[in-house]
């Protein structure tokens, strides 16, 4: 099994102690979205590798030398400022997280996430450009791979119109800053790619592996995993993985943010998180049909 920590809130920035907890306590219970009664127990003997995507790597250094299986470490880290990304810290210390956790488990082993691209007047293509290869020049030596992704039109980025002022990404634009990055890291020793993008941008030599790939997987853990399955319009090619967040969770409150649609919700969930339960947000009641998950 693969425990992706996770696409659905930021339980490094916010509840690595609760993470934690469950890793020591052995298991760790998560809901189904579909289905709140419904609650999945995943016993950490059975996970093989953990996949954690973070915006504030810091809370995770201090645990480092506990995992004995293999982890990857995505951290996102834009150029947008408060406007867009209102409780994200310091970008200079996110970036000194980066050098801190390569130097612990490997420059192969963190990827570094620009995404998602959005366009306004304040945040244009030569802007992303500037930024982008600022960024490059600070974390190549601890980063080997990025990936890159658009903005998509989610319901909270819908709400948020008014503070993210979009304008269109044309295909035009997308190949044209998809071949900027590209020129930025040739000759760094690092490589680029896409992940369920509906843009093939492989003529510039970017790779579409998707986040974790088949392969990826196989090499760290030596075990075969299907791919993930989701909708037919769009290009991953990432594993199935296994995610023990909560949608409406995470403080960052990022206008495009996918995971988040309710503002009121998140900080409602936030104040009914407990560290030492087994559910990221509330407890195990009564009502709660627990199934162990073994993939």
């Amino acid at each position: 099994m693969i425990l992706f920590v996770s696409g659905r809130t930021d339980v490094v920035a916010f509840y690595m102690e609760w993470f934690m907890n469950s890793f020591h306590r052995g298991y760790i219970d998560t809901r189904n979205p579909f289905n709140e009664h419904l609650v999945s127990r995943i016993y950490f003997k059975d996970v093989d590798l953990i996949l954690f995507c973070t915006k504030n790597p810091l809370p995770l250094i201090p645990y480092l030398d506990e995992f004995k299986i293999p982890i990857l470490v995505h951290v996102t880290l834009t150029a947008y400022m408060k406007d867009i990304e209102p409780n994200v810290i310091e970008k200079t210390e996110i970036i000194e997280g980066i050098k801190v956790i390569s130097k612990k488990i490997g420059r192969d082993n963190i990827y570094l996430r620009y995404d998602p691209i959005l366009l306004n007047d304040k945040y244009t293509i030569n802007y992303h450009i500037k930024a982008f290869d600022r960024l490059v020049n600070l974390v190549s030596d601890s980063v080997k791979h990025i990936i890159i992704s658009f903005i998509d039109i989610y319901k909270n980025v819908l709400n948020n119109m008014k503070y993210l002022r979009l304008k269109e990404i044309t295909n035009d634009d997308k190949y044209f800053l998809a071949k900027a990055f590209k020129d930025i890291i040739n000759n760094k020793d690092m490589d680029i790619r896409t992940c369920a993008e509906d843009i093939d941008l492989r003529m510039y030599g970017y790779i579409n592996e998707g986040c974790l790939s088949k392969e990826l997987a196989y090499k760290l853990t030596n075990k075969k995993y299907p791919k993930q399955s989701i909708r037919k319009d769009t290009n991953c090619n990432c594993v199935r993985m296994v995610d023990i967040g909560s949608y409406n969770s995470c403080p960052h409150l990022c206008k495009y943010c996918y995971a988040n649609y309710d503002e009121s919700k998140v900080m409602e969930n936030f104040s009914n998180h407990h560290d030492n339960s087994s559910l990221l947000i509330g407890e195990i009641s009564e009502l709660d049909i627990i199934k162990e998950r073994f993939k």
